[in-house]
């Protein structure tokens, strides 16, 4: 932004409403009166045309009643406005006014009044033109090289470049190649006309080119008018600048060397006569118009450019020379003599400011207006700061960014159907069953102000999918309801990880600082039914994988905590149950008719954990309706890593896999491109040659390929799988680790972030990479044994790792860690307390390199007695003891200073 604004001569505000653009602006001595005087001249799209001379009294005036010379309405819009020597016979100026289908061309003169009015100016119609097609632009000049008279060319909105010789029509002649207009101006030394075509393209067209050229009055290319007489339009020359034009003016200040000047959307170019680039300029910013006139300096051309930014800079060449800011937006730019004074700049904008200015060094810097001295009142004045700052405080308890509504202003519940629907509603599902059950998801939102653009997005976790995820409302007025159904069912052919489902509902609240409203988002969480994935089936006495669980309660009989899935009149089912997986094994659960034991047993470790978790949910959702809040479940057997290892391992496998087929896929089409290539060559050579079993190779590829891309996508497939039984046997170490060390929910979140960071696994970011690293941040701060440990610093680039040992052995580490006391905690504190907190006899075999690497790094050993700790700290060091040193010395040198 400059720092100088444009001095104000002269400015007025044209109607009400008008809109003008680049061609509605020219300044000449259109009344001849033969002073060189200007006159400003400006059309409008209403069709208003208006004369102006201006007379401020002193300069940064309004405009004042006698400078409008004249205003008349004209029936059309006024596209463009020109003055010159229209009219045969005569040398004087005329304004020629340019309409969508006419030309008219006036005489503009003035009577002497005879009273204090002063003079009186009208308009005299010479001539009309009407016009065939709709007019875009128009330029004038002695075409052909004549004297004393100017030529009119209007260019139509499909491309025909229409000539009139003053009163007469001379020609009309199509520009080949024709799809949208462009500005189009004539050049004297050189005869010709330049425009800008859609091809973003500078085209130079001879007059003398045009007028020999075959006659377009219609625009039809038939066989008989391709051999009638005449001749071809043939361009002169075209240069590609590589955008569009806003405008072309053409400079000549005497007739040696004249040049061309295009304005483009970011750049603006100097052309000579023959096209060549004289120079270019980019420009970093949008421009909106602009005129190049004649400089002080030989051999330069002087432009000024105004932008969108109310700016207008003045260039000589390509060097900025100056720079002043605007009141407005030009959209057209003149220079003029006015009240002689050479060199005032005429602005106008696309809304009818009209602007006479000035260069000029007035700064524009603001001054602070001088306050009255009032004597302060000190005891007010704290008293308001202190309610500030009580008002701050009491706004800063909360960290969010959006204000929080209150809880009543709007409300998402969702219900889920205690029943399976009758008819189920599951649609593309992979699961090899007879049946696939569905269930219903009933969802309000209740609303009690009005919002705008409401957003209802359901979500469950694959493999579960549902029948629609996504509402659009319309805006919802104050004390209305919403209500949706849909249903879920098991999609993917697995087990899922998770029964719990998110409704996220997004919309806007309007406030009086915002109309459009301020974003807020409501949510509720609901779980789907067990019975949606198993059904009941026989207890099975044998199984791979077993597990018990330990409560400090009675143990309580199945029948009462799982209802949908026993019968009350089997009295086996008592103490065994059995759950039959749409797409796993079966898994029965068992409980002791006398110890507080239950125990959960499957062929899949994965299957496990939905049991397992079920269980563990309603024996508290039980035990809470007797209002028995001391129940515990406690696990005290081993924790089943190995089992969990192989599902690691079976994952990392198919990762291995997919790393494998992307590699042979990207040589199999390198090598089928290369023989494409080959039999392109072969059959684009004009001698034929044998192909060399080319066409067998590339067939044999091409099977190749498909094969790879079928195998990669089968892949794919059961790596997904195997995500999601990675994630379900991940959830059960997890409930296990905290059943076991009774870990509290803040410590259970830590664990699940860690081992549970993704939502979707990929080739680029996946879960051993990412979880390895988590366990390790762990290891290094609020499970780590020593400051030397957290003094480690971990890589910052995850990449996909050679095997799995090293992750297997940070796990095990983190289990033993728990073991011998550690806790989970992310505050910095708590992690140093905690590292001398831990016994200092846990010197563990080095399981990984994290614990080699400490090791070598610290060879003191680890003392087990405390006084030895004491000892060590009470000692102190050369550094401390220097330091007392200094200290007394400076003493002694104050004292005998003073």
């Amino acid at each position: 932004m400059s720092l100088f604004k444009a001095r104000d001569w002269w400015y007025t505000t044209l109607g009400e409403k008008e809109e003008f653009d680049q061609g509605c602006l020219c300044v000449a001595d259109v009344d001849n009166s033969g002073t060189g005087q200007d006159k400003i001249i400006v059309g409008s799209y209403m069709g208003f045309l208006r004369i102006f001379n201006p007379h401020p009294v002193k300069p940064g005036d309004g405009t004042q009643a006698e400078d409008l010379l004249l205003e008349v309405q004209l029936r059309e819009p006024v596209l463009q406005v020109e003055v010159g020597k229209f009219v045969s016979g005569t040398e004087l100026l005329h304004l020629a006014v340019l309409h969508c289908r006419k030309l008219c061309v006036y005489a503009v003169s003035g009577t002497l009044g005879s009273v204090e009015h002063g003079n009186q100016y009208h308009i005299k119609l010479i001539y009309e033109h009407n016009l065939q097609r709709t007019a875009c632009n128009m330029t004038y000049g002695p075409f052909g090289g004549v004297k004393g008279r100017d030529l009119i060319c209007i260019q139509s909105m499909d491309g025909m470049l229409m000539l009139f010789e003053q009163e007469s029509y001379a020609f009309g002649r199509f520009l080949p190649g024709f799809l949208l207009p462009g500005p189009l101006t004539y050049s004297s030394r050189t005869d010709s006309f330049i425009t800008v075509s859609s091809s973003r393209q500078v085209e130079s067209y001879k007059y003398q080119v045009l007028a020999f050229a075959t006659d377009a009055d219609e625009r039809q290319e038939t066989e008989q008018q391709k051999h009638s007489s005449g001749k071809r339009l043939v361009v002169d020359w075209v240069l590609n600048i590589g955008e569009q034009a806003l405008d072309i003016r053409v400079v000549s200040f005497n007739q040696m060397v004249s040049s061309l000047f295009v304005l483009g959307e970011r750049n603006f170019f100097c052309l000579k006569d023959n096209g060549q680039i004289r120079f270019m300029k980019k420009l970093d910013y949008s421009p909106s118009c602009f005129l190049p006139y004649c400089s002080v300096t030989e051999g330069t051309i002087n432009t000024l450019i105004g932008n969108y930014n109310n700016m207008l800079l003045v260039y000589q060449d390509v060097t900025l020379k100056w720079a002043t800011q605007l009141p407005h937006t030009p959209v057209a730019v003149k220079v003029c003599c006015l009240q002689d004074m050479k060199g005032l700049i005429v602005t106008l904008s696309d809304s009818g400011h009209l602007q006479c200015s000035y260069l000029g060094t007035d700064p524009s810097v603001f001054q602070a207006p001088k306050v009255e001295s009032r004597e302060m009142n000190y005891e007010e004045l704290d008293r308001e700061m202190k309610e500030l700052q009580k008002i701050i405080k009491e706004a800063t308890k909360t960290q969010d960014i959006l204000p929080k509504s209150e809880d009543d202003d709007l409300k998402v519940t969702a219900e889920v159907s205690f029943h399976l629907d009758a008819i189920s509603q599951a649609i593309d599902s992979e699961v090899r069953a007879e049946v696939v059950p569905s269930v219903t998801v009933k969802i309000t939102v209740q609303s009690r102000l009005a919002v705008q653009k409401p957003k209802l997005s359901v979500c469950v976790q694959p493999p579960l999918a549902l029948t629609c995820d996504q509402f659009i409302f319309n805006d919802i007025g104050p004390a209305v309801s919403k209500t949706v159904v849909l249903s879920a069912f098991l999609k993917g052919n697995c087990p899922p990880a998770e029964l719990e489902g998110n409704a996220i509902f997004s919309y806007n609240t309007p406030t009086d600082f915002n109309p459009k409203g301020v974003p807020r988002v409501a949510q509720c969480k609901f779980r789907l039914p067990l019975r949606l994935i198993c059904f009941p089936a026989q207890p099975s006495k044998t199984a791979n994988h077993k597990l018990t669980i330990d409560t400090n309660k009675p143990p309580v009989s199945l029948v009462r905590l799982f209802p949908d899935f026993s019968d009350q009149s089997d009295e086996d089912q008592v103490n065994s149950l059995g759950f039959q997986f749409l797409a796993g094994s079966r898994t029965t659960l068992l409980a002791s008719k006398t110890s507080q034991r239950y125990r959960i047993q499957s062929d899949q470790l994965e299957d496990i954990w939905l049991i397992a978790n079920e269980l563990t949910l309603r024996l508290e959702e039980h035990f809470k309706k007797q209002n028995c809040k001391d129940f515990l479940c406690i696990f005290s057997g081993s924790i089943p890593l190995q089992e969990y290892f192989e599902c690691i391992d079976h994952h990392f496998e198919l990762r291995l896999n997919a790393e494998k087929f992307q590699e042979l896929l990207s040589e199999r089409a390198i090598q089928f491109r290369a023989i494409e290539r080959r039999l392109l060559a072969r059959f684009k050579d004009k001698t034929p040659a044998p192909l060399q079993h080319l066409d067998t190779l590339l067939e044999g590829t091409y099977r190749q390929v498909i094969a790879l891309a079928d195998a990669a996508e089968e892949n794919q497939a059961n790596m997904f799988q195997a995500f999601v039984k990675l994630k379900s046997a991940t959830h059960l170490v997890i409930m296990l680790i905290s059943l076991w060390q009774k870990l509290s929910p803040d410590q259970i979140a830590i664990l699940e972030s860690t081992f549970l960071p993704l939502m979707q696994d990929t080739q680029e970011l996946g879960w051993e990479e990412t979880v390895d690293a988590a366990i390790s941040y762990l290891l290094r701060t609020c499970l780590s044994k020593s400051s030397k440990e957290q003094a480690l610093t971990l890589t910052s680039q995850l990449s996909i790792p050679k095997d799995t040992s090293r992750l297997k052995k940070h796990i095990t580490l983190l289990c033993d860690r728990l073991a011998k006391g550690g806790r989970l905690c992310l505050n910095a504190d708590t992690n140093t307390q905690q590292a001398i907190i831990m016994p200092g006899g846990c010197t563990a075999i080095p399981e990984s390199d994290l614990e080699e690497r400490t090791a070598v790094q610290d060879p003191t050993p680890i003392f087990t007695d405390h006084k030895h700790l004491t000892k060590q700290k009470s000692k102190p060091d050369k550094w401390f003891q220097e330091w007392q040193h200094f200290k007394i010395v400076k003493l002694l040198l104050m004292v005998m200073a003073l």
